[in-house]
């Protein structure tokens, strides 16, 4: 019975705490309640919402994440080739072996020789004094950087025999696209025997402006110049007017060729020609010539006109 007494004293202490305290201060647990009996709810079938009637204006498309997800990276790709690792063949057949078949790839289908030849100005010329002739030919054997190049031209009257007769020979080598460094050895057929050093720029410049300009040494110590250019201009797709211009110049008098010194003279020619073939094209034209200078003097005291308008009639062709 005692013991009985003790244990009702004892639970009656544990459970007085407990009693008092103060639920107050945890808030209202009737919200709490009235959230879990509060039934979820329905859910919202989108398939048969009209959204045609939905008024989209005055959303705020700004917080709105659009970017499109990124595209993976291609793998890379070996340079010059189309597929698989550069120089592959190395891997299974060895780089000596493979060295000559390098060689004969680019010998044959990089590195091919090839001949070339025109007749830029094959003409008659009616003029008054005489009607005459004129060749300008030249032609190249080579590659792609390193050719030998060959011109002639020359001029004269019916009857009588050329007033000028020059060929050349040049090596001629790629310094920049279309564009050639020429060195070579001149011989002149007519007057007093001359043998000239050659060193001159032959290309195409721009606004396709064909230039050859060279200077020449004379085994006599002369030194001249010459600068020839010339413009195709498309009026069809077969017919071409060609603009051309020539001036030659001497750095001294020669009088064994009748050149005086500075401009010794220039040319100013316009030609019309119809391609009926890419390599075959007749023409028709007008050209005037002038001695300036010293060389009008020595024009003129040989009888000779310093001023000379040719009409030309003549053909282009190339090979």
């Amino acid at each position: 019975m005692h013991k009985i007494c003790l244990f009702l004293a004892a639970a009656s202490t544990a459970s007085a705490p407990l009693s008092a305290q103060d639920h107050s201060q945890h808030g209202d647990h009737s919200a709490h309640q009235a959230e879990e009996t509060k039934p979820a709810p329905p859910a919202i079938d989108h398939s048969v919402m009209d959204h045609s009637k939905m008024d989209h204006s005055q959303m705020d498309h700004s917080t709105l994440e659009h970017s499109a997800p990124k595209a993976a990276a291609s793998p890379a790709r070996p340079p010059n080739s189309t597929s698989g690792p550069a120089r592959a063949a190395d891997a299974i057949w060895g780089a000596e072996a493979m060295r000559p078949s390098r060689k004969a790839l680019y010998e044959e289908h990089g590195d091919m020789q090839i001949f070339w030849f025109q007749g830029d100005r094959l003409e008659y010329r009616a003029r008054e004094g005489g009607d005459g002739y004129l060749w300008d030919v030249q032609g190249y054997y080579g590659g792609d950087l390193d050719k030998f190049w060959f011109k002639s031209e020359g001029e004269g009257s019916f009857g009588e025999s050329a007033e000028q007769a020059e060929i050349q020979a040049l090596y001629s080598r790629a310094i920049a696209p279309f564009f050639d460094l020429q060195v070579g050895i001149r011989q002149d057929f007519t007057g007093p025997d001359r043998t000239y050093g050659v060193v001159g720029v032959q290309g195409l410049v721009p606004y396709m402006l064909e230039v050859d300009a060279a200077a020449f040494l004379s085994d006599k110590g002369d030194l001249t110049g010459r600068i020839e250019a010339e413009y195709d201009q498309r009026i069809t797709d077969r017919l071409i007017l060609q603009p051309r211009a020539e001036m030659n110049f001497s750095a001294q008098d020669i009088a064994e060729l009748d050149i005086g010194s500075g401009i010794d003279s220039a040319e100013l020619g316009l030609r019309l020609r119809y391609e009926i073939e890419r390599e075959f094209a007749p023409y028709i034209g007008v050209e005037q010539e002038w001695k300036l200078g010293g060389s009008k003097d020595f024009a003129r005291a040989d009888g000779e006109d310093a001023s000379v308008t040719n009409y030309v009639i003549g053909v282009r062709f190339w090979f």
